[in-house]
C-alpha cells in the first residue's frame, strides 16, 4: 500500500509542477512556432480536464475589461488537501 501511496503522491506533484507552469506560461505571449509553443500546449493537454468542469461550476470573475480565472487556484487547493490532509505520506 505505500507504493501505491507514494505513486499517487508523485503523480499529485508533477501535475501541480504542471498547473504551475501553465500558469506561468499564460502571462507571456508564445509564438505558435516556438518550442515553448509545444510545452504549452502540453501542459494545456495534460492540465485543461481538470480545469474545464471547475470553470463551469466557477467561471471567470470579470475585472474591468478583463477576467480572473479561479479555476487553478481551486484545483491547486483541493490537490494540496489531498496531499496533505488524505494522504499524509508524501513528503
Amino acid at each position: 500500500m505505500s507504493s501505491l501511496t507514494d505513486l499517487l503522491c508523485v503523480a499529485i506533484v508533477l501535475y501541480i509542477i504542471a498547473m504551475f507552469g501553465r500558469f506561468i506560461l499564460s502571462w507571456f505571449p508564445v509564438a505558435h512556432d516556438s518550442p515553448v509553443a509545444a510545452v504549452s500546449r502540453v501542459l494545456f493537454t495534460i492540465t485543461e480536464p481538470v480545469l474545464a468542469p471547475v470553470r463551469k461550476l466557477l467561471p471567470p470573475v470579470r475585472l474591468g475589461m478583463g477576467s480572473l480565472d479561479l479555476s487553478p487556484l481551486i484545483v491547486l487547493f483541493v490537490l494540496n488537501y489531498i496531499v496533505r490532509g488524505v494522504l499524509l505520506g508524501c513528503s
